[in-house]
């Protein structure tokens, strides 16, 4: 069973078929990820592992990419605005929770106050896996449990930091000597002050890499125009950063999240979750296999009380604290059982506070086999209790309309900002429609494909993002399932076309706003059903045709009325046509009759204009 291509297949055939089944009984994928790790299992079938933690080891990256990725949607600018929940909600569950179960510890279970500090820290963590696949599977990122469990999240993350850096400073002050392992990181035996020194260093590189490296490397990148090479180095960043963390003593996952943090606003952040997101999803989910391969079933069995009381208080106490946190906000009684159940069960960022208490003999072996225990189970237990809560509970509560997630608009403004609207190439017609909208104060959402053009478009206040808008993947990353509006814009016209055709078979919700580079183009977006269809020279050419008009003799207003009546005949002129446009012969005379009505329509127009003016 060494054999890694048996591995792997083993691994992909109980995900798909387990994740199936789950996603069929209603139970999201995540459940199906865990059971298809505990069925092929050292302590099940025994198909893979002889030894869960090793397996742990081998699939921890699929976690270190969704935090990069939860890194680069932390905008900078959002989190600020946000500041005062992820501070306030952030605080008060951590404190809350590391106060109790170091309490717990010391005076209930008799450890050491800074193994009980330790132990608080497992605990308090959630995870970030799970809670986000579930916020985005259940459409709740608008709803007070989404939104604050997300507030959360962001608030552990960070606190991860301080976590990591204040524990060998606990084994320190605790005299309890600090195992070694030779070779293992660039700073094995240092002094501690060393370790911190380093920890700093490695987040300045971070953020200098980020800054003034890879903004030029993705451009010239980006200029090669070869995907593949820009996913490779994107999978070399990450990848880079989390050897960098691992050298230095500290968790690569907390290493890729800074890195995200650093590239928020970063104009190719968009292209880089596109290319990351298919390898993330795999990987997070044969991380989650691997969960539920680590759960010791031995200690279970033998210890069925202990770790009962583990997991259920430990869980119990997260959800009390959670509770009072939804009470003093004032969250319906069905958003704050949902907010308490969401963030109850202990994350994978325990499993990296858990090595490392074992490492300098904070934690013993025997406590550290319960709490991964414990965890594995937490993990597996949430998706059942969601489940739960969404039959039973929720129900039985009454569910309550969320204040968050209706709409209540002062004035026209705020209906303005609150419509996403999409524009896809930006060249001169995309930039046209981009200035006339941020004239007005309307904020859009620009890819464009070309690095030089985002550059100078972001010095000119832009908000353009590099990539390439025909990735299904990318316009996931950017939620184009959540647009009012696309403009379809792209350059050539068969790139324009290929969005257009991926857009209506992927978001069929989404209203389009098509260019077309012609007529002949025309024909085909109309034939597809799209009623915005604008050709690029068209509106152009009638206008300069308004201006010959007026040159000829007739007055501003009557220019610009024949014009108007011109680009409205022809508009229904071309959805006809466009029925015919297959037939030549059809077309020509159809053409024709269409000419002709509107010639004639155009002449009458002005007469009736010039005789209701004319002198009685």
């Amino acid at each position: 069973m060494n054999d890694f291509l048996l591995q792997a297949f083993i691994f992909l055939l109980a995900a798909v078929i387990c994740v199936l089944i789950s996603k069929k009984l209603a139970m999201g994928s995540v459940l199906g990820y865990l059971f298809a790790g505990v069925l092929i299992g050292p302590y099940v079938f025994k198909f893979v592992g002889t030894h869960g933690p090793d397996i742990m080891n081998a699939t921890e990256f699929g976690v270190v990419m969704m935090l990069f990725l939860v890194g680069l949607e932390l905008d900078p600018k959002e989190f600020w605005k946000i500041k005062h929940e992820i501070i306030g909600l952030g605080t008060a569950q951590a404190i809350g929770t590391t106060a109790l179960i170091a309490a717990i510890a010391y005076w209930g279970i008799d450890l050491s106050l800074n193994t009980s500090i330790t132990i608080g820290f497992v605990v308090t963590m959630s995870s970030t896996a799970i809670i986000l696949q579930t916020i985005t599977e259940k459409g709740l990122t608008k709803s007070n449990a989404g939104k604050s469990s997300f507030a959360v999240l962001l608030f552990q993350d960070i606190m991860v930091i301080p976590a990591m850096a204040i524990i060998p400073l606990l084994a320190v002050s605790n005299n309890i000597p600090i195992e070694t392992h030779s070779g293992s990181t660039w700073l094995d035996g240092a002094p501690v002050f060393m370790k911190t020194l380093a920890i700093l260093g490695a987040i300045s590189v971070i953020y200098l890499v980020g800054n003034y490296i890879v903004n030029p490397l993705f451009k010239s990148v980006g200029r090669l125009q070869v995907r593949e090479i820009y996913t490779a180095s994107a999978l070399l960043l990450v990848i880079g950063v989390s050897i960098l963390m691992q050298q230095v003593g500290l968790s690569p996952a907390l290493g890729a999240f800074l890195t995200g943090v650093v590239l928020a606003n970063n104009p190719y952040k968009h292209q880089l979750e596109s290319d990351i997101e298919p390898f993330k999803a795999l990987l997070l989910g044969i991380f989650f296999i691997a969960v539920g391969s680590t759960i010791n079933f031995s200690i279970i069995v033998n210890e069925p009380l202990i770790i009962s009381a583990l997991l259920f208080g430990s869980m119990g106490i997260k959800a009390l604290v959670l509770l009072a946190i939804a009470k003093y906000k004032k969250f319906p009684k069905d958003q704050s059982f949902l907010f308490a159940i969401l963030l109850s069960q202990i994350g994978e960022f325990a499993f990296v506070i858990l090595a490392l208490g074992r490492t300098i003999n904070l934690i013993d072996q025997q406590w550290y086999d319960y709490l991964l225990a414990t965890t594995a189970l937490s993990m597996v237990v949430t998706p059942i209790l969601l489940v739960l809560n969404e039959k039973w509970i929720s129900p039985y509560l009454g569910l309550q309309p969320d204040p968050a997630t209706k709409p209540n608009y002062d004035d026209l403004s705020d209906i303005q900002a609150s419509k996403k609207i999409i524009i896809a190439g930006f060249g001169d017609f995309g930039l046209t429609i981009g200035r006339l909208l941020q004239s007005n104060n309307i904020p859009t959402l620009i890819l464009d494909n070309d690095s030089q053009r985002v550059e100078h478009l972001r010095k000119l206040g832009f908000n353009v993002f590099y990539g390439d808008a025909t990735s299904i993947n990318l316009l996931k990353s950017i939620g184009v399932e959540k647009a009012d509006y696309v403009i379809a814009a792209m350059d050539p016209a068969e790139a324009n076309q290929h969005l257009v055709d991926i857009l209506t078979k992927n978001f069929p919700d989404v209203e389009i706003i098509v260019r077309a580079k012609d007529r002949k183009n025309a024909y085909h977006y109309l034939q597809l059903g799209l009623n915005e269809v604008y050709r690029e020279s068209f509106f152009t050419a009638v206008h300069v045709g308004a201006v010959m008009l007026e040159k000829l003799g007739f007055t501003h207003e009557q220019a610009i009325a024949q014009s108007e009546l011109f680009t409205q005949s022809d508009r229904e002129s071309l959805r006809k046509l466009s029925k015919e446009s297959h037939n030549l012969s059809d077309y020509i005379n159809l053409s024709k009759l269409e000419f002709d009505k509107q010639e004639n329509f155009l002449k009458q127009q002005l007469n009736n204009e010039r005789t209701n003016q004319s002198p009685r």
